[in-house]
């Protein structure tokens, strides 16, 4: 055990306690975290700031409103329903057709428009939402994932995670659904976590769960050495929320669109730590340097630069 042990921090693993004391309360105000946690705030906060986010169709508040949902989705053939203060992955509902009177979600399967009422009902409920308080069913447009990711990703979207501090890109992954995940973009219900170097947009070691993989698990297909596209703008576009929000430690998740490109699609003022074996390395060493430099990187392309430059796969810094 204390073997383990040495070995993490000789890697630099960043654990949750630190994270809580020394970043989280350290560096994001109490104050700023509602513009995160209300993901309709967020879509709103980065709208109003030229930031590409899915298109909100609609906002389902109160019960009253549950029922005329047929009319108000009559010209929608596709589109997300989620919570706007869930978290996880949890409570959202991708429409992907329409089949004569009932609708077709991304799996395939399809469910009846009461059985769509139930579980837009279960979200105002707060079934899904952060302490199980009264929430609201965002209605969006339903992104379509970029061609890159055909061949290794099922049936869901694949985003990516990018660990911000001080405005500086310190860490990514990006997360690929699995048939076990559902077609979730999430690493705890099964999706495969798959690092990716910060200077260069190409992935580099994947995980799922606690074992190291090199191919998807239901394609076959081999998940590093990807050179994903956009990837200077995806940068750009994290590094911009740190001035959004304020917040000095955040997660900033990020789909790649096949029509539109990147966009914001949330962001995590309480990132997960899985990304560090994602990446097969820790966060201290890069967030200590960025601390250690934070005076000196006053522009978004200073951070850029910086991160660029230090936290290459295989750099000595982060080793």
């Amino acid at each position: 055990m204390f073997r383990t042990i040495r070995a993490l921090k000789k890697k630099g693993v960043l654990a949750i306690n630190k994270r809580n004391a020394e970043y989280t309360l350290r560096y994001n105000a109490r104050k700023l975290y509602p513009l995160v946690d209300d993901k309709l705030r967020t879509k709103e906060l980065a709208q109003a700031n030229g930031i590409a986010v899915p298109d909100l169709y609609g906002v389902i508040e109160v019960a009253g409103q549950v029922h005329a949902l047929p009319e108000t989705l009559a010209n929608r053939t596709d589109f997300v329903i989620k919570p706007a203060h869930g978290s996880g992955g949890e409570g959202i509902l991708v429409i992907a057709d329409r089949v004569k009177d009932m609708l077709k979600k991304h799996d395939g399967l399809t469910i009846t428009w009461e059985e769509l009422n139930h579980h837009v009902f279960n979200v105002l409920s707060g079934l899904y939402s952060l302490g199980g308080q009264p929430d609201q069913a965002l209605i969006e447009y339903r992104v379509e994932a970029s061609p890159v990711f055909e061949g290794i990703s099922y049936r869901g979207v694949p985003d990516v995670r990018i660990i911000l501090f001080l405005g500086v890109p310190v860490m990514s992954m990006v997360r690929l659904p699995t048939r076990k995940s559902d077609g979730k973009a999430n690493l705890h219900q099964g999706a495969v976590g798959v690092g990716i170097d910060i200077a260069t947009g190409t992935t580099t070691a994947a995980v799922l769960g606690n074992e190291i993989v090199t191919h998807h698990p239901d394609t076959g297909q081999p998940v590093t050495g990807l050179a994903l596209p956009h990837w200077d703008g995806l940068l750009r576009l994290a590094a911009r929320c740190f001035e959004l929000t304020g917040l000095g430690y955040q997660g900033v998740d990020i789909v790649l669109d096949k029509d539109r490109g990147p966009l914001i699609l949330e962001l995590n003022a309480r990132p997960g730590l899985n990304i560090q074996i994602a990446n097969n390395t820790g966060l201290l060493l890069r967030l200590g340097l960025v601390e250690e430099h934070q005076v000196e990187l006053k522009t978004l392309e200073q951070r850029i630069a910086f991160a660029k430059q230090y936290f290459r796969a295989g750099n000595v810094s982060q080793d």
